[in-house]
């Protein structure tokens, strides 16, 4: 038996394939395991933004509740945004929680969640580390966020230093996904991200 969830996102799926303005930015939704409940989400790294040319994918479910209660979205790419978590994908944004509305749809998910990309809120955070970063030291948290984009979304142009930051660590017998996280949480400082690992 359809729910009113399953019927409202089988209608919305195709809004979505047809609209002029997802398909310009590249953005597209399909159904995971051919379930209207549960999707997965494509979403490039907006222009001019650490994340450019990165390739960003989510996971969206679709409670049965649709559309009086919002989607639950989360990023399955690993991203440094002070609204994302940085461990978890989970995305802090006020649509996704008190702030939803049963007219609004996917489209207005996707097209909210590709502006956040673009204008991050630091100071209604999902990652503290992150968002403390965003305020205190810009330039970190935008060689950071494209060094993420790079390593984890299929961006070009990667910082060979920042490569090599993490190489050295490597090296010492820590995984990868481990040493650039330290890094990343140290301002890309070899000794305090160590000394973080060791702790």
């Amino acid at each position: 038996m359809a729910t009113i969830a399953a019927s409202r996102i089988k209608r919305e799926l195709k809004e979505v394939k047809a609209d002029a303005e997802l398909i310009k930015d590249d953005v597209s939704v399909e159904l995971m395991d051919n379930s209207y409940l549960a999707l997965t989400g494509e979403i490039p790294g907006p222009k001019d933004t650490p994340y450019e040319g990165g390739t960003f994918h989510l996971k969206i479910i679709i409670p049965e509740t649709y559309p009086f209660n919002p989607p639950q979205v989360s990023f399955t790419t690993k991203i440094w945004h002070p609204n994302i978590s940085s461990v978890t994908g989970a995305i802090c944004l006020d649509i996704l929680k008190d702030q939803w509305a049963a007219a609004m749809t996917l489209r207005t998910v996707l097209l909210s969640v590709q502006a956040l990309l673009s204008l991050p809120e630091p100071d209604d955070p999902q990652d503290a580390v992150v968002a403390q970063q965003y305020k205190e030291n810009q330039d970190a948290y935008r060689r950071t966020a494209r060094h993420w984009a790079c390593a984890y979304a299929g961006a070009k142009s990667s910082s060979r230093e920042l490569d090599e930051k993490v190489e050295r660590i490597t090296e010492m017998g820590f995984n990868e996904s481990d040493a650039r996280d330290a890094l990343s949480s140290t301002d890309w400082d070899v000794g305090r991200a160590v000394e973080k690992l060791m702790s």
